[in-house]
């Protein structure tokens, strides 16, 4: 009996040992092809040189090469505009900086749309490009989104104002303009919202700038702020106060009175005859 459970002990540890080592050799090659998929995953990935921010950089800083650091990235996803050498970011050296337009934080990629040119200052006109026009106009709490304006947002530009024989009338005049600055400032981090009096307009052409002259003296003009992912062009609208009220207006009726006609009888015997002959009052 001894003898037997001996045996069946010394089975069961065997058949447990046998267990262990197909576990063991099992996860061996497991561990082994996972560390070969890594090793070939990472040879697959190109990597190059760009600079980024070593530091949280706010609108109208200069930009040294202590705030750049040159990091590696993955060659397939660089950001267009990224600077890979010190020559692009400095071309004229560190005496000639760049400046910031749009705020970034710590490890964001430096873009040439985010910084002026070297030596150029962060004024209206170095972010204009060619052929568009700055053009401001005076807004109030209620045409100026109350306060919430802030450069580089876009808005739709509306029109009030009467038009000869016919009421009050609101139009769509140009949609999807962008801010370029509220009231004297073109920085897009302010974060406090203030009641501005003025904004600044980007207009892409002469025309735009000319329409907006206009209706600016003939009318007043309202400004309604366009969401940030919204790409849609708005349709033209136009809305007077009897579409916006429900009024059909009645066709006149027009009385059309019979020509007058004036004529001078003459009888030839027993005969009459009507000369026509213009009427006098």
């Amino acid at each position: 009996m001894r003898m037997l459970f001996g045996l069946v002990l010394l089975i069961g540890l065997g058949l447990a040992g046998f267990a262990v080592y197909m576990v063991q050799g099992y996860v061996s090659q497991y561990q082994a092809a996972l560390a070969q998929e890594q090793s070939a995953r990472a040879e697959q990935i190109q990597l190059t040189e760009i600079y980024i921010a070593d530091r949280a950089l706010a609108y109208g800083e200069p930009i040294t090469l202590e705030d750049a650091k040159l990091v590696q990235w993955p060659a397939n996803h660089v950001p267009e505009g990224a600077f890979k050498v010190e020559s692009d970011l400095f071309p004229d050296g560190t005496d000639m900086s760049r400046i910031v337009l749009r705020p970034m934080e710590k490890n964001e990629p430096l873009l040439a749309v985010k910084v002026t040119a070297p030596g150029e200052d962060a004024g209206i006109a170095s972010r204009l490009g060619g052929g568009a026009r700055a053009f401001t106009i005076s807004i109030d709490a209620s045409s100026g989104v109350s306060g919430f304006l802030r450069p580089g947002d876009r808005v739709d530009v509306y029109w009030t104002g009467t038009v000869k024989g016919r009421a009050k009338v609101t139009k769509l005049i140009i949609p999807s303009l962008q801010l370029m600055a509220v009231d004297q400032s073109s920085d897009s981090g302010r974060q406090s919202p203030a009641i501005a009096r003025t904004v600044t307009l980007r207009a892409t052409s002469d025309r735009q700038v000319a329409a907006l002259t206009l209706a600016e003296q003939t009318g007043k003009l309202s400004l309604s702020l366009v969401g940030a992912l919204d790409e849609t062009l708005s349709n033209t609208v136009e809305i007077d106060q009897n579409t916006l009220l429900g009024i059909e207006e009645e066709e006149e009726v027009v009385e059309v009175k019979p020509q007058e006609k004036c004529v001078r009888v003459e009888r030839r015997g027993t005969e009459r005859f009507e000369i026509p002959i213009p009427c006098t009052n």
